[in-house]
């Protein structure tokens, strides 16, 4: 984004947020989302905070300068994150993570799973950061979008590089140096959430499905086709199948992907595009093949052994959940350990064998070996070389350019 560019979002930025909270990854990509069928609509004051964040331009390069730490006279962190996001006990009276990393440190942990959708929760921090105040949070776990627009607007603090040897060493190659932090000066990923193909093989009569080609030209699947709401996932995976590299997309490039997404609304090809609610048209074989988030489809295989996975030869789509510390928040270094301590292997292994989502610590397989041997060998959690390399994402867009290309999105899709 441009300096001096207002960080204020256009109606289209807040019809797809409103999409993704609603029915779409925001909603639906934790399991206690699974679990319930979906969250209720946003409140009209948390998308208003957000829209009318206009910031002094001078705070916009760059993370937070840093804040006074009172990490050696307070051994306490503040932790905010979304539900089920957090190992339990089988009694469900503990976080046998949380309480070893206390009993370890001597660093108790105040966990808050106060995130239900990334907007809602930044109305919820906005003000304080915008007045230079603590939010009264040492720790938060948001979209990468989201981590994107705070390290712009300066309310991150960075992290120091010396307090995360583990994080440093056992970060997974493709999660390392995305556009938005290169290097992750300010952020380290929590989970990877990839978009694929799924299909449900007794509706496709037996055959795979692998390509998004597939999808939009194989006419045994007119009209039992779908594609997701989120614009990243959906036109990122038709770009990747045109030969084209989300992380540099041209406007030209853009217009050819939705181009070809309508030519398959336009033939009736593509049934709908959905939000969290294809897992069920999926399951019962409405919906023969589509574009689909990993987290869902290990629940779904749970249950359906019908439900079927692939990983297009042209790459598919991954997002990141990111931990970050606020500017001004009071327990830095305490938080930065925490980060750090969710690297060690056994630890990310017991975290990933819990939540199922793509995790983001090379060499964990074996820890989580230990723990469920089928669990270390699902590619959805993780990933191998050759499918870790497939992986892409959206390179950062301007605000200018993100209103563009969702109004454009936008009309496609028929919202």
């Amino acid at each position: 984004m441009d300096q001096h560019e207002p960080d204020v979002l256009s109606a289209a930025q807040l019809a797809a947020m409103r999409r993704s909270i609603t029915s779409g990854r925001g909603a639906l990509s934790r399991r206690a989302m699974l679990r319930a069928g979906g969250i209720g609509a946003l409140t009209i004051g948390g998308l208003a905070s957000l829209s009318a964040c206009g910031i002094p331009p001078a705070k916009r390069e760059g993370g937070a300068e840093a804040s006074d730490d009172h990490s050696d006279q307070e051994k306490q962190i503040s932790f905010s994150n979304w539900t089920e996001y957090m190992d339990v006990s089988e009694d469900e009276k503990s976080r046998p993570t949380l309480n070893e990393f206390t009993k370890r440190t001597g660093i108790k942990v105040k966990y808050t799973e106060d995130i239900n959708d990334n907007v809602e929760f930044f109305g919820k921090i906005q003000p304080q950061l915008a007045a230079g105040q603590d939010t009264g949070r040492d720790l938060i776990n948001v979209t990468d979008w989201l981590a994107a627009r705070m390290i712009r607007l300066g309310w991150v603090q960075k992290l120091d590089p010396s307090l995360l040897p583990h994080a440093y060493a056992n970060l997974s190659p493709q999660f390392r140096s995305p556009d938005w932090d290169p290097g992750r000066a300010y952020s380290y990923p929590w989970t990877g959430i990839p978009a694929v193909i799924a299909y449900n093989v007794k509706a496709t009569g037996g055959k795979k499905v692998d390509s998004v080609t597939q999808l939009l030209d194989d006419p045994t699947l007119k009209g039992r086709v779908s594609f997701l709401t989120e614009m990243r996932d959906t036109v990122g995976l038709t770009l990747l199948d045109l030969g084209k590299d989300p992380a540099k997309v041209t406007d030209a490039d853009y217009d050819a992907a939705i181009n070809r997404l309508q030519k398959g609304v336009d033939k009736k090809q593509i049934r709908r595009f959905t939000g969290n609610d294809y897992t069920s048209d999926l399951d019962k074989g409405d919906i023969a093949a589509c574009v689909a988030w990993a987290g869902d489809l290990i629940q779904l295989q749970a249950d359906n052994p019908d439900i079927k996975f692939a990983i297009p030869a042209a790459g598919y789509m991954t997002a990141t959940d990111n931990l970050l510390v606020p500017a001004h928040a009071r327990h830095q270094k305490n938080a930065t350990r925490l980060i750090d301590y969710y690297y060690e292997l056994p630890v990310a292994a017991q975290l990933a064998a819990y939540i199922n989502y793509v995790c983001p610590v090379a060499g964990v397989g074996p820890e989580l070996a230990k723990i469920d041997p089928e669990l270390a060998k699902n590619p959805l959690i993780i990933p191998d070389a050759a499918m870790a390399a497939k992986s892409h994402s959206f390179r950062s867009l301007s605000s200018k350019e993100e209103t563009a290309y969702e109004e454009k999105f936008a009309k496609l899709i028929g919202a």
